[in-house]
Parts: structure tokens; C-alpha cells; sequence
């Protein structure tokens, strides 16, 4: 049955109530809406074929679509869609803990299953506040706050919210979120202790032990999105700092959170981030490519010694209470299994590393767009920073909205990609062949001139 276009979008509108969208600007146009996916490509329902850039908010490892992950789906509900994991298990998810285990870096040992990154921070937060609070020290109860970055973004549950730091996404929800200690970001670019490049790590990772040696007996735990703070704009963290933190937090006596979330799953170049620094978190959260992109599901994987805190008897109540219906669903955990085996099949790694090389230098030539104030990239994690004037870097305002100028005029090129404020954000499918993403290079560097010389 041919689909109405017409009366589809008059539904939507009617309807559907989209995430991270002004809503009165969404139905004064006219929308997009995919029918089907095919590779490295989204197919709208009249037909019209657009590169996904995006990764469809930066989940989709292999292509839409793909053989495999599909069929995986197919045997998995042959078998049984869902039962829970309160009380009984299921096959997939056994099977899918033991594999990450063993590719996660070492020291964890013990898998959550949540469905989505802000679950997985959630959890983590609330494993990390429990697993104090159930020390016999008494000094070791007092470890109640967090230490995030000012830039962070962790999700939008009110735990993760309150790690975070994007005064954008956060401030309305001031009132509802729990204090803790907020430490700058160490992004070079512009810097917010004001120091010269090659100062700005140390001066930040000297914010954070200075925090530490002050507070760490009230400090549970910090949490960091390993090498590339991603919501804020793909800030990228100068080399060390990761590997630092982790030290300050072993020094302090805290726990030490990585949020793989965005940057799991090969995204930055290696299979997960912390790799880069020989940096083993005592806690991990991973979604968004865990799947593939094919099914929401996420988990939050913890150390032996963390889950020992967790055992005893019943009248302890050390249980960790927390869980939702669908924890651990067997076609969730059926096509991770499946994605993870086809990362490997393919030497899907390998394939990012040699993309992220070309990127690296097509990137050089965004450099000579007169707008195009600062490129940041970690693997095939690309954010190019809009600006109104190069030489002061004076941001674009609000009201010019030129971040989403710059997208529309790539939709009619056939690429779909999606700003963050100013800064356009490029995720690529991992598995997107060289010609793909030379051609989203193109449509993209061509998209900012023609919008910011139109704009001048």
C-alpha cells in the first residue's frame, strides 16, 4: 500500500511530540519521514535517498538494514521476544555479558542491563552511592557527591542531569538535581582557566586533585565521557588527561565512571576510548553501538570488588534495587551478540582507523571556509565550530539559527546531518565506505559556503 504522504505528516504534527525539537518551528515545515534504510543510506517514503551522516544519532555501526544483525532479530523472536530477568535468565543475555567481559577493558567483571545512556549513567551513579554506603567504615559512608565536567552531558534522567553541565539542555531543571563538585573542561580551543595551549591540561587535571585533596572524603565518584565530551560541541581532550584522572581517582579513593556511551563501539578509532590510555574504569556505561543501532539497549559493567559490596543476607538489604521490564531482553542481547561478531568478522576497526586518516586530511580544506572557526576530531567523531567572525571567533547568535540553516541546505543535497547550536556534528556509519564519506565531505563543505556566504 503506497503511504500518504500528506496525511502522515498532518499526523505527526497531530501527534507525535519530538525530543530536542522546538516544536513551533518543526510544524511551521514540512517533515522528513523515513520509510526504510539500506546501508549507508535513509530512503523517505516519496523515495528520496540521503547519506546518513548521523549515524541516526550516532548508533548505526554497520549499515541499515544489515543481513546479519536482521536475521539475528528474526531467529531471536522465533524463539522468545521477552521474559524478565527479575528472578529467571535467558540465554542471549548470558552470552552477551560473558563477550563483554572479555572485550571491555580489564577489572570489569559484572554486567547491568538497562535500554538506554542515561540509564547506564544512572545506575552507575546509584551503584557507586550504594557501594559506599554499604562500607563498614564509617568515613567511607560520607562518600555521597560526584565530580563531573562544567561541558558534560551524561542523559537527561534527573541522576545524569545532574552530572551534567550543558546550561542549554540543564537549567530549567536546576531545582530538581542533587549538588556535587564541577570541574572545567580541558579543551584547548578556549581554554576555561584562560591558559596558553600547552598549559591548559595541567592547569585543569590541577582543579580536579585539588577538589580531590580538599573533598575526597565526601567524593564517590567522578564521571567522564573518555577523550571526547560529545553533546557539548565534540570537545576533545588534550592526550594524558584521561589517564590522569584515572590516577587522581586510584590516589583519592574514587571511583572512577567512564561513560562509553558515544564513544564506545569503535567510534573514536579502537573498540572503546579508554583503550587509547590504558585506562580501566572501575565503572563503564555503553549503549548506542552496543546494538548497532538496531535495538535500545545499554548496560553499565562494574568491577568484582564493587559487586562483592552488593552480597549478603537477605536482612542486609545490600540488593541493589534497581531494574526495569525489560532489563536484559533477549533480542536486545541476540543482536549485540550479532553486531559485536560482525565488528570483528570485518575488522570493522581497522576500516575506522583508515576512514578517520582521510577524514583528517579532507578536514584540512574546511580550514579555508571563512566561518569555519575550529574543526574537532577523534576517529569518526567530527564537529565543526561556526563562527561569525574567524579572526575573534564572535559566535553566530541564537536567532540566526545558522547551525540548522547549514543542515536544511545538506538535506537537498541528499545528507542528513544535525547541529549542536553552531557546531555541525559528522558521525558517519563506521562501516561507510570511503566514497560515502568523501561525498559527505563534499555536500557538507559546499552546504556552509553557500549558507554563511549567503548569510554575510
Amino acid at each position: 500500500m503506497e503511504l500518504d504522504y500528506s496525511q502522515l505528516a498532518q499526523w505527526d504534527k497531530d501527534y507525535v511530540w519530538h525530543p530536542f525539537t522546538q516544536m513551533q518551528m518543526w510544524n511551521a515545515a514540512d517533515p522528513l519521514i523515513i520509510g526504510r534504510g539500506e546501508g549507508s543510506y535513509l530512503i523517505d517514503i516519496q523515495g528520496n535517498r540521503y547519506l546518513d551522516g548521523i549515524s541516526s544519532l550516532w548508533v548505526t555501526v554497520h549499515g541499515h538494514a544489515h543481513p546479519v544483525l536482521t536475521q539475528a532479530i528474526k531467529d531471536q523472536v522465533d524463539k522468545i521476544a521477552h521474559t524478565t530477568l527479575l528472578g529467571l535468565a535467558n540465554v542471549p543475555s548470558i552470552q552477551l555479558a560473558k563477550k563483554l567481559v572479555e572485550i571491555t577493558p580489564p577489572g570489569l567483571t559484572k554486567v547491568f542491563y538497562s535500554d538506554a545512556g542515561a540509564t547506564s549513567v544512572e545506575i552507575a551513579l546509584k551503584i557507586a552511592f550504594q557501594y559506599w554506603q554499604q562500607q563498614t567504615d564509617p568515613q567511607e559512608r560520607q562518600k555521597k557527591k560526584f565530580i563531573s565536567l562544567e561541558e558534560a552531558y551524561h542523559g537527561d534522567t534527573v541522576g545524569a542531569v545532574s552530572v551534567g553541565g550543558m546550561d542549554l539542555f540543564h537549567a530549567t531543571y536546576r531545582d530538581l538535581l542533587f549538588e556535587g563538585y564541577k570541574v572545567p573542561t580541558p579543551y584547548c580551543y578556549r581554554c576555561p582557566l584562560g591558559r596558553e595551549r600547552d598549559q591548559c591540561n595541567l592547569a585543569c587535571v590541577q582543579v580536579v586533585e585539588d577538589i580531590m585533596e580538599e573533598h575526597h572524603q565526601e567524593i564517590a565518584g567522578m564521571i567522564i565521557e573518555p577523550l571526547v565530551q560529545g553533546a557539548a560541541g565534540m570537545l576533545t581532550a588534550p592526550v594524558g588527561y584521561l589517564r590522569k584522572i584515572r590516577e587522581l581517582c586510584t590516589k583519592y579513593n574514587i571511583l572512577m565512571i567512564a561513560d562509553e556511551v558515544a564513544v564506545g563501539f569503535g567510534r573514536t578509532g579502537t573498540l572503546f576510548a579508554c583503550e587509547q590510555e590504558g585506562v580501566s574504569p572501575d565503572i563503564m556505561c555503553i549503549a548506542k553501538g552496543l546494538t548497532g543501532g538496531y535495538l535500545p539497549l545499554a548496560a553499565t559493567l562494574t568491577t568484582e570488588t564493587i559487586f562483592q559490596a552488593f552480597l549478603g543476607e537477605p536482612r542486609e538489604c545490600k540488593t541493589f534495587f534497581h531494574g526495569h521490564t525489560f532489563t536484559g531482553n533477549p533480542v536486545g542481547c541476540a543482536v549485540a551478540l550479532a553486531n559485536i561478531e560482525v565488528i570483528e568478522q570485518t575488522r570493522l576497526i581497522q576500516h575506522v582507523q583508515d576512514l578517520a586518516r582521510m577524514l583528517s586530511g579532507k578536514l584540512e580544506g574546511f580550514k579555508s571556509l571563512s566561518h569555519v572557526g575550529d574543526i574537532r576530531q577523534k576517529g569518526l567523531m567530527v564537529g565543526i565550530e561556526l563562527v561569525r567572525d574567524k579572526q575573534t571567533k564572535e559566535p553566530y547568535t541564537l536567532e540566526e539559527n545558522i547551525g540548522h540553516q547549514v543542515i536544511l541546505e545538506a538535506r537537498r543535497h541528499g545528507l542528513i546531518i544535525r547541529p549542536l547550536g553552531n557546531v555541525l556534528v559528522l558521525m558517519p556509519i563506521l562501516a561507510m565506505s570511503e566514497e560515502q564519506l568523501q561525498q559527505v565531505l563534499s555536500i557538507t563543505y559546499q552546504a556552509i559556503k553557500n549558507v554563511t556566504e549567503r548569510e554575510s
